[in-house]
């Protein structure tokens, strides 16, 4: 077996060192009984422990909690009471204007708008280039929204900053959502469109050896179904960043328990997400549905998994982490406390270390897989 890489905790702020080592005691402790009684059966090889806020742990980072207020407050004014009772467009309207304001996008080298054929009708697609550099690598990007919310304008901004950090092309996919197209259109889209961007690499200055797949909540279940897809295509990816997936449609584990309201994501919107995706729960273990149900996993690219602490989606991405490397399949699982579900793609009204040590982490591990 495989021993488990421990990393230190990262402290933001000068303390006590009393009580930070309390703290990493405490915290060692836990997570080595955790390790022992879960992750130890896996084989899990590469897991971090979190990144704490301020050393501490069991609570919502304050800047978050403001998100959360405000957030609470803007549907309070809508008359919503939750994302989804009042239906699709309303839970679409709420969604959109949660976009990046322009003025906060970074600027890009090039970004252009295409439409290729789909497997439905077209699929339009966004690409970004950070420079004109010949045979760069790729990321292909597949938004978040539980499969019924979303699109090319709220992946604008965290495409932009990989592309330009991670020195990459990224293909943002604006595949059919649910329940309008149920499954197993939303993945027939995003495998086209990866199967499409691999064929056509060479005409737009991009590497068709260099291929990553990422995305995050919904997103991360289409990249890691597009990885599960590939592997029996014969189209080689390199690596999978997966941002707080959803692998599993099983709503008893813990995390959605613990954190079932109160936390932006809710258990009963999922429940929602699910039934407008997947409506014939029958079709809820296909592999291309959820991914942690896979008979087989082996031969998959490795993959780098965050999870945040307050997230429903918590257990079933670090339980698929787990199912990977018992595979065989390098992984690295970092989970970061005191953030909540989409915490990836916030924008606060003041630094909150882990948000840019989340993005700081993902480029870190796009770099190493495109080299």
């Amino acid at each position: 077996m495989v021993g488990a890489h421990y990393d230190r905790p990262i402290y933001r702020e000068e303390q006590d060192k009393r009580d930070r080592g309390a703290v990493v005691r405490r915290w060692g402790k836990a997570y080595f009984e955790a390790v022992v009684k879960g992750y130890q059966a896996a084989r899990m090889a590469v897991i971090y422990i979190p990144i704490h806020y301020q050393g501490k742990m069991g609570r919502v980072h304050p800047v978050i909690e403001r998100v959360l207020t405000a957030r609470d407050q803007e549907m309070s004014r809508r008359g919503l009471g939750d994302l989804h009772s009042q239906g699709v467009e309303a839970a679409r309207a709420l969604s959109a204007d949660g976009v990046a304001p322009l003025e906060k996008r970074p600027p890009i080298h090039r970004v252009e708008e295409r439409r290729i054929a789909g497997p439905g009708g077209d699929i339009p697609l966004r690409l970004y280039w950070p420079n004109d550099d010949k045979e760069l690598p790729l990321l292909m990007w597949f938004h978040g929204g539980g499969w019924v919310l979303g699109g090319l304008e709220n992946s604008d901004l965290h495409c932009r900053q990989l592309a330009n950090q991670a020195g990459c092309c990224v293909v943002s996919v604006d595949y059919r959502l649910a329940p309008e197209t149920p499954y197993p259109g939303a993945i027939d889209d995003c495998m086209a469109a990866t199967v499409w961007a691999r064929k056509a690499a060479a005409e737009l200055g991009m590497d068709p050896g260099r291929i990553a797949v990422g995305g995050d909540s919904a997103g991360g279940n289409l990249a890691a179904c597009v990885a599960y897809r590939a592997r029996a295509a014969g189209l080689p990816l390199v690596f999978q960043l997966l941002v707080y997936p959803i692998t599993d449609a099983d709503f008893s584990r813990p995390s959605y328990l613990d954190n079932a309201e109160g936390f932006l994501l809710t258990r009963s919107a999922m429940q929602w997400f699910w039934d407008c995706y997947v409506p014939d729960p029958a079709k809820r273990t296909a592999a291309d549905a959820a991914p942690l149900r896979a008979a087989d996993l082996t031969g998959l690219p490795p993959a780098f998994i965050l999870t945040a602490e307050f997230d429903p989606l918590r257990d079933e991405g670090e339980a698929y982490g787990a199912a990977l490397q018992e595979a065989g399949v390098e992984v690295v699982i970092r989970r970061y406390d005191g953030m909540v579900h989409a915490f990836f793609n916030m924008i606060t009204d003041e630094p909150v270390a882990q948000i840019d040590a989340a993005a700081q982490d993902a480029v870190e591990a796009l770099r190493k897989a495109f080299l």
